[in-house]
């Protein structure tokens, strides 16, 4: 038989989701204004993993899981069938993170990546909900020496990554969860419009 209080704890429960449902729903809309940037990033993209370029990504914690979505939809493929495209998670390789990290320290384990992976008209997408991780801070700035492009993904701006890039998109909302929900959808929305612009959708 539920009891009383078992009622209650479930509305509340209830209500919690329906507000983190809700949360998700505002910033998604918000976020509505940033696909004219996405648009661009894609076209942009497509150019280059088209002409041979690659594309390396970053971020930690959630946001690295984020980055290695994106590459795995790349090298993979998003919804149709295409060619692989060049694609690399800076934090993917656990021995390089690990042998730069204790040899040179935390803040230099992505941007050494940058440097030994990345050419000049390369793309760096570099993530993180509060855009102020020094190690993807420091990825974007030697993206930028090397001649790399280097774009952000953030939470809310203006925040110290999305000025260290060439240009950002950022998501106001006020949990780290809903931001990086929305960043999976810009992951998506990315794949998307580069498949379009490769033609793979026609």
């Amino acid at each position: 038989m539920t009891t009383t209080t078992q009622r209650i704890a479930r509305t509340r429960t209830a209500t919690a989701q329906d507000r983190r449902l809700e949360a998700l729903a505002e910033a998604a809309l918000e976020f509505r204004a940033q696909v004219p940037t996405i648009e661009a990033w894609g076209r942009r993209l497509a150019g280059v993993l088209r002409a041979g370029g690659r594309l390396l990504a970053c971020g930690n914690g959630g946001s690295a899981a984020e980055a290695q979505h994106l590459t795995a939809e790349l090298v993979g493929r998003f919804e149709d069938e295409r060619r692989p495209l060049s694609a690399i998670p800076l934090h993917g390789d656990t021995s390089s993170v690990t042998a730069i990290g204790n040899d040179y320290g935390a803040a230099h384990v992505f941007a050494r990546q940058v440097h030994a992976h990345g050419r000049p008209g390369d793309v760096l997408v570099c993530l993180s909900t509060s855009g102020r991780s020094p190690n993807v801070i420091a990825a974007a700035d030697r993206a930028r020496e090397l001649g790399l492009t280097a774009w952000a993904v953030t939470g809310p701006g203006p925040n110290p990554l999305a000025d260290a890039c060439h240009d950002a998109i950022t998501v106001r909302a006020g949990a780290t969860s809903t931001v990086q929900e929305i960043h999976l959808a810009a992951v998506h929305l990315l794949c998307g419009v580069v498949d379009d612009a490769l033609g793979v959708n026609r």
